[in-house]
């Protein structure tokens, strides 16, 4: 597969593990920059949605990469007004549900999907040119030549207390939830969860988040991209 997904514009890579600010920056730099957005993680649980209402065994990843391969993803990259839809059908709730949530770090390890989806992702990116993509394996699969990589974190605490605000659920379980899909992801054989080796590594424990889009808009400056 191509991995320059650049057509003279300008791609932002935002990696990083749930609760690191990642969604909520890549927005607001999208929106800065003028650029669309590209929620590749709304993908993945779209597709995990289909999975579960076709009712096929999530340990069975041939029966899981059929559903994905039938499934007509709708993928909106407005910054502003994105939606999902699977099969014609407004997912964009759904998917962010507890089911979808438990499921999906299982349906995203399956290297099918995961190839249907990156192939998915780069022709989103090159028809856009000018895109902030976020995810957990952009700077190092899905965009290997994007002009800025950024791996977002945040301390355990700091990344449970954000995503228990936004969910409004206890600490506690969110806090297990998300070492659980941690582990998940950055152990997966495809495609794990890893920096890029040139990506920026930036905490957002103790960082706002227009702190975070003001860095990332000075780091695109210094490169000489983003204007």
């Amino acid at each position: 597969m191509e991995e320059n997904v650049r057509t003279g514009g300008c791609v932002v890579a935002v990696d990083g593990p749930s609760g690191s600010g990642k969604s909520t920056v890549s927005r607001r730099l999208a929106i800065a920059l003028g650029a669309r957005y590209l929620d590749t993680g709304a993908m993945y649980r779209a597709v995990t949605w289909a999975v579960l209402r076709s009712g096929v065994d999530l340990a069975d990843p041939s029966a899981v990469a059929k559903v994905a391969g039938e499934t007509e993803l709708g993928i909106g990259t407005d910054p502003e007004g994105y939606g999902v839809t699977a099969d014609g059908v407004p997912v964009e709730v759904e998917i962010r549900g507890s089911e979808v949530t438990g499921a999906v770090s299982a349906v995203a390890a399956v290297p099918a999907v995961r190839s249907l989806l990156v192939t998915r992702q780069r022709d989103l990116a090159a028809a856009a040119g000018r895109i902030v993509i976020e995810g957990r394996d952009i700077g190092a699969v899905v965009a290997p030549n994007a002009d800025l990589k950024v791996f977002l974190t945040a301390s355990a605490a700091a990344r449970a207390a954000r995503r228990s605000a936004e969910n409004a659920t206890d600490v506690g379980h969110t806090a297990t939830d998300l070492a659980r899909r941690d582990r998940l992801d950055s152990t997966r054989k495809a495609d794990p969860m890893v920096p890029a080796l040139d990506a920026v590594v930036l905490d957002t424990t103790e960082l706002g988040i227009d702190e975070v889009v003001v860095r990332l808009r000075e780091m695109l400056a210094e490169r000489g991209v983003g204007r």
